[in-house]
């Protein structure tokens, strides 16, 4: 009697498999340019906009309502909607804050002549609204 053994396959890649180094940073520069932001950012709304005018919107409407830790302490027990709307737009506008600080310190707008258009377009679109809806 003689053991038969099947021959090798071809070698099977894991999705979560241990990479090598040059792989893990070139993902780590590639996900770390403000592109690949730009476009996760366009596809979570298109899709959260299909999502929201499709025959499963009330799915959409129910997702928001969800308590993701309910008896949390500190009085974080709050729906999803509210950690979206409080929450991810406070981190979202000290990001932003941080990048202007950087311009203004080391980036183009450290020039006060260079800065003058972008700074007049920023009030610009704060005053403009507010002038229309008072």
């Amino acid at each position: 009697m003689t053991s038969h053994t099947p021959p090798p396959g071809p070698p099977r890649i894991r999705l979560f498999s241990r990479s090598s180094w040059p792989e893990a940073r070139h993902l780590a520069d590639v996900l770390r340019t403000e592109t690949v932001g730009g476009v996760l950012l366009l596809a979570g709304a298109v899709i959260a906009l299909i999502w929201a005018n499709s025959p499963w919107s009330d799915s959409y409407t129910r997702l928001g309502d969800v308590v993701p830790w309910p008896g949390a302490p500190w009085h974080l027990d709050l729906d999803v909607a509210t950690w979206a709307a409080d929450g991810l737009l406070a981190i979202f506008f000290f990001v932003v804050g941080l990048e202007l600080k950087r311009e203004f310190v080391a980036g183009d707008l450290r020039n006060p002549r260079r800065a003058a258009l972008p700074v007049a377009a920023a009030l610009g679109g704060m005053l403009m609204p507010a002038l229309i809806y008072v």
